[in-house]
């Protein structure tokens, strides 16, 4: 499969995000009365990332172990539909990010996902998040599970790299 077909979803996805934020309707502002003297607004206060996620799937629970058989499987599907933006070892450096110049979450840091549910991963690889594009019906239920254990696998691997004596 040319790196190419796998590409031009990416850009679509994008492109589609970029529009799809142009065509909100501004919002109204408020009349101003002239007897008070204008007040200054508090800052917007930038709602989470994850704020969408429903809490039902927030709260769901992993039924798949993490085992090498599941981090096998996911391996295969991340070198094929992860690692283009998530980089080959989940540091958020892949060859279409650093094109697109996307700011993507490094994994290999434990403080990265740490606040974060596997229901909050499994949902986000299933309907998508910001520029990224949603797999949808194309990863089965068990291997986004597997793509969960994976994506935390890749902190873990960092920290135990971190804690080997350098001979």
């Amino acid at each position: 499969m040319s790196r190419f077909a796998l590409v031009v979803p990416v850009l679509l996805v994008s492109a589609l995000a970029v529009i799809a934020q142009q065509n909100q309707p501004p919002q109204q502002s408020q009349p101003s009365q002239q007897s008070q003297p204008p007040q200054e607004s508090p800052p917007p206060q930038k709602p989470s990332v994850y704020a969408a996620i429903p809490a039902e799937a927030a709260h769901q629970a992993n039924p798949v172990k993490p085992s090498s058989e599941s981090l096998a499987r996911a391996k295969k599907w991340w070198t094929l539909d992860c690692a283009m933006c998530h980089g080959k070892d989940g540091d958020g450096k892949g060859d279409v990010a650093q094109d697109m110049k996307l700011q993507i979450v490094d994994f290999t840091d434990p403080a990265a996902l740490k606040d974060r549910t596997d229901g909050e991963l499994f949902y986000v690889i299933k309907n998508g998040h910001q520029d990224m594009p949603p797999e949808g019906p194309r990863v089965k239920v068990e291997e986004n599970w597997d793509l969960v254990n994976y994506i935390r696998s890749l902190a873990k691997k960092k920290s135990e790299a971190e804690q080997k004596p350098q001979p």
